[in-house]
C-alpha cells in the first residue's frame, strides 16, 4: 500500500523535540516502511530538510504557519499527477480532514485521536458528523477516548478502534538486568541519589499532570523513610525550559524538602529510556481524565513498579494488583502515600509487579505490535 502519515502542527518527526504523537510515528515508521510505501507529513525544523528519504520513507516537511493547507497543497499537486495514496492517516486533527480528502479525494482515510478532540468546543456537530462520514476508521489511543467520541456522535461506533501506543522494547532495558544497573549506577551518582529510594515522576508539569499532589505526599513518606527522593523528569513543555507560574510554586512547595525533590528539567526524548532506571518507583500523578499516558509504557519497558491513577484511559493497562497500582483517590496526598509505602515496604511484591508490567510490554506494546495493529486497521476489507 502507499501510505501517508500526517502528524501535527506542532512538532515534527523524527521527535527531536518530543512529542508523544511523533514518538508513535516514529516508533512504527521502520515497521510500516518496510512493508508499504511510506510518505510522513510533518512541520519544518530548522535541525532537518524539508524534504529526505530515510530508509526508504519520504518525509515532506511544511511551515507550520500555514501547516494544512500547506499539506493540502502537496496532496493536490499529488492528485493532479494521478498519483494517490490507499490510506492517508491524519494525526490527531479530525477537523484537516475535509481540507486533505477534497485535495485527494480518492483515497481512504483514517483520523486517529489521542485527545478529546471530538468533544464539544474542539469541534462542531455538523463538521463532526462530516468527518465521521469521510473516514473509513477512526483509532482512538485509548477505550476511554473511543468513548467520548461515540457518547457525543454514536454514528461512529462502527468505525473507532483501540490502538494503544507503545515502546522500542530494545531501547528499554528492565531494571535487573547487568547492563540496566550499570547504567542507573551512573545517573546516580549523576544525581547524587546513591544509596536512595527513587519515586520517579515523568511528564510535563503542569497541574493536570499532579507532581503538586507527589511532593506533598514525600513530605509525608520523608518522616518514616529517610532515604526517598521523589525525581521530577520533564519541564512545562517539552524542550521549553522556562517556568510559569505553576513550575516555580512547584519549586516553592520542594524547598521546604531540600534534596528529597529533584527536578532534571528537559530531558531528551532519546536519553529518556536510560533515565528511568534512576527510579525504583513510578508514578503517574494525573489529574484530569487522561487519555492514556506513554509514561506507562516506558515505565513497564524499564520494569518498574508502577503507581498510576484512575483517570481516563490509564487504568486500561495498568490493572490493579497484576502490573501495578491504581488509586481511586487521585487527589488525596494520603493515597499516595499509602500505595507508594507499600511500595517501599514490600519490595519482593514490587518487583513482581514490575516483572508483570514488563512482560506486558514485551507481549503487546512493542512498536512491531502497534504497526500490526495499525496495518489492520488500513486493510481495504476493513471499509465500513
Amino acid at each position: 500500500m502507499k501510505i501517508a502519515f500526517i502528524c501535527t502542527e506542532k512538532l515534527t518527526v523524527p521527535p527531536i523535540r518530543g512529542g508523544a504523537i511523533q514518538i508513535l510515528i516514529n516508533g512504527v515508521t521502520p515497521h510500516i516502511g518496510s512493508r508499504h510505501d511510506l510518505t510522513i507529513f510533518c512541520i519544518t525544523d530548522r535541525e532537518l530538510p524539508d524534504r529526505e528519504v530515510v530508509g526508504g520513507v519520504k518525509y515532506i516537511r511544511v511551515p507550520p504557519e500555514d501547516y494544512v493547507n500547506g499539506v493540502a497543497k502537496e496532496l493536490a499537486k499529488l492528485h493532479a499527477g494521478n498519483k494517490k495514496y490507499d490510506v492517508i492517516h491524519v494525526f490527531n486533527r479530525p477537523k484537516t480532514v475535509p481540507a486533505y480528502k477534497a485535495a485527494m479525494p480518492n483515497s481512504r482515510f483514517v483520523v486517529s485521536c489521542h485527545n478529546e478532540m471530538f468533544k464539544d468546543g474542539k469541534i462542531s456537530m455538523e463538521t463532526g458528523n462530516s468527518v465521521i462520514r469521510t473516514v473509513d476508521r477512526i483509532m482512538s489511543i485509548s477505550n476511554y477516548i473511543g468513548q467520548t467520541i461515540t457518547t457525543r456522535f454514536p454514528s461512529a461506533k462502527g468505525k473507532v478502534k483501540t490502538v494503544y501506543s507503545g515502546i522500542h522494547l530494545q531501547h528499554y532495558k528492565p531494571i535487573w538486568t547487568p547492563e540496566a544497573q550499570a547504567v542507573r549506577k551512573e545517573l546516580r551518582k549523576k544525581f547524587g541519589l546513591e544509596n536512595k529510594k527513587v519515586v520517579l515522576f515523568v511528564g510535563r508539569l503542569s497541574k493536570n499532570k499532579g507532581p503538586d499532589v507527589l511532593i506533598k505526599a514525600v513530605e509525608q513518606i520523608s518522616k518514616t523513610h529517610k532515604d526517598v527522593v521523589l525525581v521530577i523528569i520533564g519541564s512545562k513543555w517539552f524542550h521549553n525550559e522556562q517556568l510559569d507560574e505553576y513550575g516555580a510554586s512547584l519549586r516553592r512547595l520542594a524547598k521546604a524538602l531540600g534534596e528529597r525533590v529533584v527536578f532534571t528539567g528537559f530531558v531528551p526524548p532519546s536519553e529518556i529510556p536510560a533515565h528511568y532506571l534512576l527510579g525504583d518507583i513510578f508514578v503517574c500523578s494525573s489529574q484530569w481524565q487522561e487519555p492514556l499516558a506513554r509514561v506507562h509504557f516506558e515505565a513497564m519497558g524499564a520494569g518498574l513498579p508502577i503507581i498510576t491513577t484512575n483517570r481516563g484511559g490509564n487504568a486500561e493497562i495498568i490493572k490493579q494488583n497484576a502490573n501495578g497500582m491504581v488509586i481511586e483517590d487521585y487527589s488525596n496526598p494520603g493515597a499516595f502515600v499509602k500505595a507508594i509505602t507499600f511500595m517501599l515496604n514490600n519490595p519482593g511484591e514490587a518487583l513482581r509487579l514490575g516483572k508483570a508490567a514488563r512482560a506486558a510490554v514485551e507481549g503487546n506494546f512493542g512498536f512491531e505490535h502497534v504497526a500490526k495493529r495499525l496495518e489492520s486497521l488500513y486493510a481495504p476489507e476493513n471499509k465500513k
